[in-house]
């Protein structure tokens, strides 16, 4: 067996972590991963977060299988957080999924056996993962517009693509924050795409993976409620990994809305029947964490004042970068950065910029110009813009600061 194997692809995130991991020059800096980190270069443990864990400990909770659906109060929880209305939670369902990814390939594969070989379309570009996910589960992928040549949303670039899909195709649209690139639709833009999406009858599927970390908490909930409102079936994947630093407790939830309560009548057995031969059931830890602060007033709003707190951190980074591309003559580069938001930036940078960051100054971002600016200390800033600018020709190369 083993020898009929032939040598895979590796992954491209983790390719790059790796080679960052064996560069030792004390200037470099990871851009790669999609973790938040404070300004000590540390990704922290929220204090509410803490605080749950330690009532759990003190609670000293069974740790009985707790079935293929996980945590029952995590699931409410993120029904009542996400879709914040009675009459959107009373036509849903939800169960936990290990994290958001768990969510993307459980909802892909639900797609998959209601809709064998179904069209799912994505955006161009698109998070790494989401092609791999989706033709996993056999399904068709194609791509739809989604940047002009400025760096902005494309509206109507993305309304003519879409226009093709065909009813009951599955059209994959990110929530908030988007992923590569930071640009998200214009609230015009959602309201053009949720009156699409009813008059043509295809499935919006959110990936809602950075709320919070954008505009604002409700703010970037906007999008997925109002395309829940005006169409009869969604789908939502929902990950805890970035809002409440849940990286490795996998911690996810995935949500299917219908136009009726009674339509959802086989939805969650469907969705056990798929984790069961995924993964059988969720790990705990995380879920009861969301749970916890969730359900308790005070450690939800301290969570909000922690999550107000990264995302205020975020937008100062992205401005000081911009500010400093502006100060170094790249003004074109810098308006098109300023236009992104969340965790994620796209420099607009080819891709053997990129390899020049990377080889020259130590500054690791994947081949598509994707840098994660929630990894950045703020005092390492002007060397990241001097190095943006080295490469584009503006000024000369910058002088390495650990």
């Amino acid at each position: 067996m083993l020898e009929l194997l032939t040598p895979p692809p590796a992954d491209p995130l983790w390719e790059l972590a790796a080679a960052f991991g064996a560069d030792a020059r004390p200037e470099r800096l990871n851009l790669v991963l999609g973790v938040y980190r404070d300004h000590t270069g540390a990704t922290p443990v929220m204090a509410t977060v803490r605080e749950a864990e330690i009532r759990l400990a003190e609670g000293s909770a069974s740790k009985e299988y707790r079935g293929l659906s996980g945590n029952p109060a995590f699931n409410r929880a993120m029904l009542s957080t996400v879709l914040g209305t009675d009459d959107l939670t009373g036509r849903a369902t939800a169960i936990q999924t290990v994290a958001g990814t768990g969510a993307l390939r459980l909802l892909a594969e639900f797609v998959g056996r209601t809709r064998p070989g179904a069209t799912v379309w994505i955006s161009d570009p698109a998070y790494v993962n989401h092609r791999p996910i989706l033709e996993a589960a056999g399904l068709v992928v194609r791509s739809y517009t989604y940047l002009d040549a400025e760096g902005r949303a494309d509206t109507a670039g993305m309304v003519h693509d879409l226009r093709q899909a065909r009813r009951d195709d599955v059209v994959l649209l990110q929530g908030c924050c988007h992923n590569p690139t930071g640009v998200d639709p214009s609230p015009d833009a959602w309201d053009a795409l949720a009156e699409l999406a009813g008059r043509h009858g295809w499935v919006p599927f959110i990936d809602l993976a950075y709320h919070g970390l954008g505009d604002g908490f409700e703010a970037d909930l906007h999008a997925t409620r109002t395309l829940a409102a005006r169409v009869p079936e969604l789908l939502i994947a929902v990950s805890c990994s970035k809002n409440f630093g849940l990286y490795n407790d996998r911690t996810g939830c995935a949500i299917v809305l219908g136009p009726s309560r009674h339509a959802l009548r086989h939805v969650e057995t469907s969705l056990q029947n798929i984790a069961r031969t995924l993964y059988s059931m969720p790990p705990e830890h995380g879920a009861a964490i969301v749970a916890t602060v969730l359900g308790d007033d005070a450690l939800r709003a301290g969570w909000r004042t922690e999550l107000d707190v990264m995302r205020g951190r975020i937008t100062a980074n992205r401005a000081d970068l911009v500010a400093g591309l502006s100060a170094l003559g790249c003004g074109r580069e810098a308006e098109i950065l300023a236009q992104q938001k969340g965790m994620f930036s796209t420099l607009p940078l080819t891709a053997d910029h990129m390899l020049t960051l990377r080889e020259r100054f130590a500054i690791y971002g994947t081949t598509s110009g994707r840098i994660n600016i929630a990894g950045v200390s703020a005092h390492r800033i002007p060397y990241l813009a001097q190095g943006i600018a080295a490469v584009l020709g503006a000024v000369e190369a910058p002088v390495p600061a650990a």
